[in-house]
């Protein structure tokens, strides 16, 4: 994958130079939305679960403006028109190789989407979880990921993991979660097989929120360096999901 020669400092200088992507209300609710047909380009699939209106979260601004990075900064084509929202056992997903799944702390998968989300993963799909906090949250997402991966192992991911450097090289974990400085991110995986030494097919964002950075960067509601650090993991998550 090879990399535009753009300096990292212009991240931010990009996004906010985007335009005021909720000013163009595409419109957004609590249900199910419809996915664009595939057409090869790169398209983030989100994905939906019932009850709770978090899987929405930062959707659809967080896309369009991550798709206005990616093609700025690589060779990988977004999809013009963002992000596409399916159900976990949609076959359709398979068809997509980076998946979002947002506010995991409210997620209660049925045997259907647990399957679907399991033959995911095990077909080579890249699942990035963000954008929750606090134990009782990660005892929801932890109860929901043992349905989709019975035996897996979550463990913690420290700066040597190679996908802290696949596009940008990542310096530090320390990103605080939007908003407030009490809160300090922290990042675990799932390997395939339990094993370190394989492919990561899950990236857990806890106590973290970088699709909330992104979705709004086009308005300078945050400061510089942790919305700049936001995109350089996004970028790096998706770089390794494309090329593992």
């Amino acid at each position: 994958m090879s990399r535009r020669a753009l300096p990292v400092g212009v991240l931010l200088v990009i996004a906010l130079a985007l335009p005021a992507l909720a000013q163009r209300n595409r419109g957004w609710g609590w249900g199910y939305a419809p996915a664009h047909p595939y057409d090869g380009t790169f398209t983030i699939a989100r994905l939906w679960y019932a009850d709770h209106g978090g899987w929405a979260y930062d959707w659809p601004e967080m896309e369009y403006n991550l798709g206005q990075i990616v093609d700025a900064v690589s060779s990988v084509r977004p999809n013009p028109e963002g992000g596409n929202v399916f159900r976990m056992d949609d076959p359709e997903l398979l068809k997509f190789p980076v998946a979002y799944l947002s506010e995991p702390g409210y997620w209660h998968p049925s045997e259907s989407e647990a399957l679907g989300l399991r033959t995911y993963l095990a077909k080579g799909g890249f699942l990035i979880v963000d954008d929750f906090h606090f134990d009782n949250e990660w005892a929801v997402f932890e109860r929901a990921m043992r349905r989709v991966l019975p035996a897996a192992r979550i463990d913690p991911l420290d700066l040597t993991h190679p996908i802290f450097k696949t596009f940008f090289q990542i310096t530090s974990l320390k990103i605080p979660y939007p908003g407030t400085t009490d809160l300090i991110g922290e990042f675990y995986g799932i390997h395939e097989d339990n094993d370190p030494g394989k492919r990561l097919a899950v990236v857990i964002n806890y106590n973290m929120d970088i699709g909330d950075y992104m979705e709004w960067s086009a308005t300078g509601r945050y400061v510089v360096s942790p919305t700049n650090e936001a995109y350089k993991f996004a970028l790096n998550y998706i770089v390794y999901g494309l090329t593992r």
